[in-house]
C-alpha cells in the first residue's frame, strides 16, 4: 500500500512539474534593451580603427538582454556624396563587425541615414544584409520601410517599427526608391495594427526619431502621437533624436520614453548632451512587465560609461 502511495505521489509531483514547465514555456519573458543615437563616424570611427570598442563599458548590460536595439545615426558606406547640410556622418564598413557583436537590430529611421544620398543608403542596406544585421525603419522601397522587423525569442514574436519625423523629408522611401519610413499618423497607426493582424506579433514597439533638439521635455506633438500609438496597440514607445534624454511616463499602464539621448556620440560639451540612457524592457505576451533605465556618461571620445544602479519605471500590475 505504501509503495502504491509513493508511486501515486511521485506521478503527481512529476505531473505538477510538467504543468509548471508548460506554463512557464507558454508565458516566456524576453528582455529587450534600446540604445539611443549610435554614431560610428568621426572620432568614434577613428577610435574603432585604432582598436577601441566604444560599446565595451556597457557590454555586460547589453549582453544580459535577449534582444539589443540601437538607432544607427550614420550611414555605413564607402560611396555617395555628402548632402548640403550642416552635419553629415558616414562610417567606414569596418565598424560593422563591432556593431554586429553588440547589437541585434538597428533602426535606420533618422535624419542622418541619407547624409550621402540614396546610393550610399542602398549600399548600407546591402552591407547590413551581408553582415546579417537586421534593420528596420527604412528599406529599398516604401513597402519595405514600413514593414516591421520581426524578432522571435523563446516563442515570442516581437515587431519593431521605426519612423523619422525630423527633416529633410527627402530621405523618405518611395515606391521605387530606397529611404526611411516617414512618420505620418495614419500610416503609423495602420502599421501597428498590421503588425498584429497580418504579421501576428505578440509585442509591438515603435522606435521614433522625433522631438526638438536639446529640449529636456517632450513636446505636445510627441505626446499626442505616442498616445495614438499606444491606443493603436503598441506595447511601448521609445524615442531618440534630441541629443538629450527626455521625460518618461506611463499611458494606459504602458511605458513611453521620449528620448534616450546620445549613446555613442562625440562633439558635445554639455553634461545633458553627454548623458546616455539604455532602456531595458522585460516583456511577455501580456505586454511590458518591467522597465528600467541604465544611466551612462559619455566621455570626450564619445564612449558611454555606466554610472550606477538602474532606475525602474513603475508599471501597473
Amino acid at each position: 500500500m505504501m509503495t502504491m502511495t509513493r508511486r501515486w505521489l511521485t506521478a503527481l509531483l512529476l505531473s505538477a512539474s510538467a504543468l509548471c514547465a508548460a506554463a512557464a514555456d507558454a508565458d516566456p519573458t524576453v528582455s529587450i534593451v534600446f540604445m539611443g543615437d549610435v554614431m560610428l563616424a568621426d572620432h568614434p570611427g577613428q577610435r574603432i580603427k585604432q582598436g577601441h570598442d566604444p560599446f565595451k563599458p556597457f557590454a555586460s548590460i547589453l549582453d544580459s538582454a535577449d534582444v539589443r536595439v540601437a538607432n544607427l545615426e550614420c550611414v555605413i558606406a564607402r560611396g555617395g556624396k555628402a548632402e548640403d547640410k550642416p552635419y553629415t556622418f558616414r562610417a567606414h564598413p569596418r565598424v560593422l563587425k563591432l556593431l554586429k557583436r553588440h547589437v541585434d537590430a538597428v533602426s535606420v529611421a533618422n535624419n542622418h541615414s541619407g547624409d550621402f544620398g540614396r546610393a550610399a543608403f542602398a549600399e548600407m542596406l546591402g552591407r547590413l544584409d551581408g553582415a546579417k544585421l537586421p534593420y528596420f525603419g527604412g528599406g529599398h522601397d516604401l513597402s519595405q520601410a514600413h514593414t516591421p522587423l520581426l524578432i522571435e525569442r523563446k516563442g515570442l514574436r516581437i515587431a519593431l517599427l521605426g519612423y523619422d519625423e525630423f527633416f529633410p523629408r527627402s530621405f523618405e522611401a518611395g515606391h521605387k526608391h530606397p529611404g526611411v519610413a516617414w512618420s505620418e499618423d495614419e500610416q503609423v497607426v495602420l502599421d501597428i495594427r498590421r503588425a498584429r493582424s497580418v504579421h501576428r506579433a505578440d509585442i509591438v514597439i515603435p522606435f521614433m526619431h522625433w522631438g526638438e533638439e536639446h529640449q529636456p521635455r517632450a513636446n505636445d506633438r510627441q505626446r499626442e502621437l505616442a498616445r495614438k500609438m499606444i491606443d493603436a496597440g503598441a506595447d511601448a514607445v521609445v524615442g531618440t533624436h534630441p541629443h538629450v534624454v527626455q521625460d518618461a511616463e506611463l499611458y494606459r499602464g504602458k511605458p513611453i520614453v521620449y528620448s534616450l539621448g546620445n549613446f555613442i556620440f562625440d562633439g558635445f560639451d554639455d553634461a545633458d548632451n553627454n548623458t546616455a540612457w539604455v532602456l531595458r524592457l522585460n516583456v511577455d505576451r501580456t505586454g511590458v512587465r518591467q522597465a528600467q533605465i541604465h544611466v551612462g556618461r559619455i566621455d570626450r571620445h564619445g564612449t558611454p560609461h555606466p554610472t550606477g544602479q538602474p532606475m525602474p519605471i513603475g508599471l501597473k500590475p
